[in-house]
């Protein structure tokens, strides 16, 4: 099975994430838009005629997306089969969190890595 087949997304906290985001977009370019976040996009071997999107996206400093981690980022990976991918990690021993998310985004899950850091899967819909 394959589990990881990218990056899918980069999210931090910051003290004000709109001031953040204007930082990134002046001095990096980073294409930051409304919703506070940008998506860079892509091509690859796995998908030669869509689009991939990779999000990087600041959240408040108070967020509680990243709990029950207390880190101060969270990084989102591709999968291929994430119902699939979660059942072997349970299987394996993994901490997996019971709540999975279907959107027009895709599908999302969410597993703690050992040292207690939320870490979000994504299965991207097709073309994506």
């Amino acid at each position: 099975m394959r589990r990881v087949t990218g990056i899918g997304g980069v999210f931090f906290k910051s003290k004000d994430p709109k001031a953040l985001g204007a930082w990134y977009k002046t001095h990096l370019g980073i294409d930051v838009q409304a919703w506070g976040g940008a998506a860079f996009e892509w091509k690859n071997a796995d998908n030669p005629e869509g689009i991939g999107t990779t999000a990087w996206n600041p959240f408040a400093q108070d967020t509680n997306y990243f709990a029950p981690g207390s880190a101060s980022f969270m990084i989102n990976y591709r999968v291929a089969d994430l119902p699939g991918l979660l059942a072997v990690l349970r299987a394996e021993g993994v901490q997996v969190e019971d709540k999975v998310e279907e959107s027009e985004f895709g599908k999302f899950g969410w597993i703690i890595d050992p040292e207690g850091n939320k870490v979000e899967l994504w299965q991207p819909p097709a073309g994506m």
